[in-house]
């Protein structure tokens, strides 16, 4: 494979604070790698000065001669007065690109865009980063650099650029906080610890194994190191007549092994252990509840008892009403008939998009939390003040000093947390909180809500937080309807999958597998009858339906059988995401040469 990028001997400092230091690495043709750290490591800073956007102190980044790239950052502007299809138009268009317009209008539409003349000014912050993310694809780039794509995205988008980036040829270098995204789309895994960079070949649920594995070598050979620092500091204290120069390779031994031994290897994570308030047996009852802005429906005679200690998660396509249904629960909306019964026990916690907008900006952390509280329960026997409590959140003393105005995303959506969680709620409410949150911070958070004694919502598009917390799913459709749908995510998903290939079955009154003499034998009206090619057509797309289902059969046949190279799993999973994608296609289009056939 040809070289795409080598980067050298990179360093990067803000202050005395060092990001990284002398990192080096390379990228080839094909490659998709994913980069992964703590909030505060340096993700994004080195993804703007690898896109150029920003410059390291020292070292060098040199991409392949001639070669295009994309870069979507985590913010993007674009003139206010521009409509959508003059943003997605890039600035430096692919050779051959007569038909650039019409492939913006596909690619818009394919992302849930479809007024292509609306103002950029009107639209959400979701909107906008499709239009960046159509934007950059349409630049045709051979190497692509992606800050946070998921963020401010519905699954359904979500899951779209997922296969885009599946199928794509494009290189691509990371940042993501979605697990299964990482799972389906890399190939490679790229860590940046402690200022250096780890590189793992690999899926994301391979590198947490072998990340284990570093993790546990690296302290066994600090253990060593501190043991035989231990005799050697014995040798230096009996033998100071020893110090000769016959010694000297020794003592300089003694302080290349001192200076081996201060390696921290402590892991900084948040810390959720603060217990919530009694809930009593009665949460809250909907009665009749309807609520519809002009002709948009959210809810339409709508009527739930949500029960003790229920676990739910909310789906849906932006638009369909599902942070309107968090503002009727709360009675920040009030219904337009109908209403709710909430039990006196009930103490809300409200983790919100705009949340992070109602800080005071020229207020320090320490000054924020305590204004909310001096003190702190964790439990019954158990009361932090506002400095221990933020600890506990990584806000050091030092941190928690600083003002809220100079914080990054990801310390304000920590900060965020803790002034939510400090007040010991037993109904959480979380919208969207896996914005900016690191993995790491994601899987203390999961751990928390999984033991959680308390009620809990969650709006989210991230599929694997939704899988590991609820226990069922409300799916907004549209136009006031909602499915109860008792599972997880990725199970709705497969039943979702099923009920379109079966609904488009029942559609032609035919299974996938049936075979051409079978459809031929319906009587047609001669007026519409099918062209040779399109007759050829429709038996091209039978035999590879037929070919798409046997292959998928084996594939999970395979992948039951207990198969453990974690390579070969990750291939299965792709193509299986593949095929799913090719059968609808052609069941799709065998679907329009039937109705034409009559």
């Amino acid at each position: 494979m040809a070289s795409y990028l080598q980067v050298e001997n990179l360093t990067k400092s803000y202050g005395d604070r060092m990001l990284f230091a002398d990192v080096t690495f390379g990228v080839e043709q094909g490659d998709k790698i994913g980069l992964v750290a703590h909030n505060g490591a340096g993700k994004s800073t080195l993804l703007s000065i690898i896109a150029g956007k920003e410059s390291p102190d020292s070292g060098s980044v040199v991409f392949r001669s001639g070669l295009r790239v994309g870069y979507l950052e985590q913010t993007h502007s674009f003139p206010e007065e521009a409509t959508v299809l003059d943003a997605v138009m890039p600035d430096d268009l692919p050779p051959e690109s007569w038909d650039i317009e019409d492939r913006a209008k596909s690619l818009l539409g394919s992302l849930g865009l479809h007024d292509f003349q609306a103002r950029v000014s009107t639209l959400s912050g979701g909107q906008k980063k499709r239009i960046a993310i159509a934007r950059v694809i349409l630049s045709e780039p051979d190497f692509l650099i992606l800050d946070e794509p998921t963020n401010h995205l519905d699954i359904a988008v979500v899951e779209w650029l997922e296969n885009w980036l599946t199928r794509s040829k494009a290189t691509l270098l990371m940042v993501t906080h979605d697990r299964y995204f990482l799972d389906r789309v890399c190939s490679r895994i790229m860590e940046i610890d402690r200022q250096q960079t780890y590189t793992y070949d690999g899926n994301f649920s391979y590198y947490l194994r072998r990340r284990a594995e570093r993790m546990d070598a690296m302290h066994a050979e600090l253990a060593k190191v501190k043991n035989l620092l231990r005799t050697e500091l014995e040798w230096m204290r009996r033998q100071p007549q020893a110090r000769g120069s016959k010694a000297k390779y020794r003592i300089d031994n003694f302080h290349t092994l001192q200076q081996k031994s201060r390696v921290n290897l402590e892991e900084k994570n948040v810390t959720l252990d603060m217990g919530s308030s009694y809930i009593g047996s009665k949460i809250f009852e909907a009665h009749g509840v309807c609520k519809a802005f002009g002709q948009t429906v959210i809810l339409r005679d709508w009527s739930y008892t949500f029960a003790r200690y229920e676990r739910l998660g909310i789906v849906g396509d932006n638009g369909a009403g599902k942070s309107t249904f968090i503002k009727l629960l709360l009675g920040e909306l009030t219904p337009d008939s109908g209403h709710f019964d909430i039990g006196e026990t009930v103490k809300w916690g409200y983790y919100s998009q705009d949340g992070l907008t109602g800080f005071d900006e020229s207020k320090k952390v320490i000054d924020a939390v305590r204004e909310i509280a001096e003190e702190v329960r964790i439990d019954e026997k158990t009361r932090l003040s506002a400095s221990q409590f933020l600890n506990r959140f990584l806000f050091d003393p030092e941190a928690q000093q600083k003002f809220i105005y100079k914080l990054s995303g990801g310390e304000r959506r920590r900060l965020y947390l803790a002034t939510v969680l400090m007040k010991c709620p037993n109904f959480l409410i979380l919208d969207e909180p896996t914005n900016d949150l690191d993995i790491m911070t994601l899987t203390v958070l999961e751990d928390y809500l999984a033991s959680f004694k308390g009620c809990l919502i969650v709006v989210s598009h991230d599929r694997f937080f939704l899988d590991r917390i609820v226990d069922h799913l409300f799916v907004f459709k549209g136009n006031g309807e909602i499915r109860d749908f008792p599972g997880d995510y990725s199970t709705y998903r497969e039943v979702a999958r099923a009920e379109e290939r079966e609904s488009k079955a029942a559609v032609r009154n035919l299974s996938p597998q049936q075979s051409a003499s079978d459809r031929r034998e319906k009587p047609r009206d001669s007026s519409r009858r099918l062209t040779f090619k399109e007759k050829k057509e429709m038996e091209t797309l039978e035999q590879s339906l037929d070919k798409y289902s046997s292959e998928r059969a084996s594939l999970e046949e395979e992948l039951n059988s207990g198969i453990t190279d974690h390579l070969r799993i990750s291939e299965i999973g792709s193509r299986l995401q593949e095929l799913a994608d090719l059968t609808d296609e052609a069941e799709m289009r065998l679907l329009e040469l039937m109705e034409k056939e009559g």
